[in-house]
């Protein structure tokens, strides 16, 4: 076997990953604590959305500035259909905050949510059907590159700008705040519980395995190639727009579930979710981690989110600039992130003699398809 193909071996990437998945999985066996717990269950919600943009910017080449639109809009979601558990269909059928800004009765698209498998539905529905709807008008337009970035941004702030206006309905910039756990099937799941981690960690698992046999599909391979010449591949007789709209929608399904996740284990949910630093944060996060690397992409989440959990206190206003310095180095240097240059590490170990082994583990955390793959 040549290098190359040691450098693509597809066990050997899943044999990372499989390792990957082992050690988050057995978090709860180590951590007792439950606010600590809790803390890892959201840094894998932030491992998801990170994961949604590696799979739109990094695959597909497509810049989404805006991916806070899904995760905002299902979190809003989840947040009503919390509320609405909460609630008495007969002697309390108003959330209090819609009382508070004179409200008699319940607005007719809060309804749904009596239902939580309905609820929840819609939570998931509705930002992936606007993604296929927006996808499908800027891509039909072929809107790219930095113009696509600007309109997913400009649409973020038109929802954000949404959110504010509707006060009696939303709670404007206070936010939704369930009382109450999430009840499924009659069991409230405590987000400071090894459950609710747990149910984070299956579907970050969940996620990250059905986005790496994606890209190592036929679909994966040509919207790879759209990545690369989108012409070309328009010239070979495939439907670009439905291939970009495709991975898009995809990617926002997936932002979209996080942020149900995250209202389950943070019980709230503000306008902040909405905010345009945040969407931005998710890109770094990616592109730090490897934007070409599915895994790199997780790891890049957790290191940044890790250290502003750690050291944004310490420096306050001064971690965005420590942040935004260590981007722009990664950028220049590493285009590929931290997952490059993790690949070229191990790469040059495996020219050295007697390193025959260690090839393998170079692609698989750097996710790039070999020729053929």
């Amino acid at each position: 076997m040549t290098t190359r193909n040691l450098y693509h071996s597809k066990p050997a990437q899943w044999a990372v990953y499989g390792l990957f998945f082992v050690a988050i999985a057995l978090i709860p066996a180590f951590v007792s604590d439950g606010f600590l717990l809790n803390q890892f269950a959201v840094y894998g919600i932030y491992g998801m959305l990170a994961l949604s943009i590696s799979l739109c910017w990094g695959f597909g080449g497509i810049l989404n500035l805006g991916q806070g639109i899904a995760f905002g809009l299902a979190a809003y979601g989840m947040a009503m259909t919390m509320q609405m558990q909460s609630q008495d269909p007969d002697s309390n059928p108003i959330p209090p905050f819609m009382l508070n800004n004179s409200l008699e009765h319940l607005p007719w698209f809060w309804q749904p949510f009596w239902s939580t498998g309905g609820g929840i539905l819609l939570a998931l529905v509705v930002p992936t059907l606007f993604y296929v709807v927006f996808g499908t008008l800027m891509f039909r337009a072929r809107v790219s590159g930095p113009f696509f970035a600007i309109m997913s941004l400009a649409m973020l702030s038109a929802f954000a700008t949404l959110i504010l206006d509707m006060q009696p309905y939303t709670n404007g910039a206070n936010g939704i705040s369930p009382p109450s756990p999430l009840s499924v099937f009659g069991t409230d799941i405590d987000p400071y519980s090894p459950t609710a981690y747990w149910i984070v960690c299956g579907l970050l698992i969940v996620t990250t395995v059905g986005a790496k046999l994606l890209t190592q599909s036929k679909f994966g391979l040509v919207v790879q190639a759209l990545r690369g010449d989108p012409e070309r591949v328009r010239f070979l007789g495939y439907n670009v727009a439905l291939y970009e709209t495709c991975i898009y929608a995809i990617s926002g399904f997936i932002a979209a579930l996080a942020g149900c996740l995250w209202v389950m284990l943070i019980q709230y949910v503000s306008p902040a979710q909405l905010d345009t630093t945040f969407s931005i944060g998710m890109v770094i996060w990616a592109g730090i981690g490897g934007r070409l690397s599915l895994l790199g992409a997780i790891l890049g989440a957790f290191l940044i989110q890790g250290g502003q959990s750690y050291l944004g206190d310490q420096f306050l206003a001064t971690w965005l600039l420590v942040l935004g310095a260590f981007f722009i180095v990664v950028v220049r240097f590493l285009p590929k992130g931290l997952a490059g240059l993790l690949e070229k590490v191990l790469g040059a170990l495996a020219r050295q003699p007697g390193k025959h082994a260690r090839p393998d583990l170079r692609d698989a955390i750097s996710g790039a398809p070999a020729a053929g793959e």
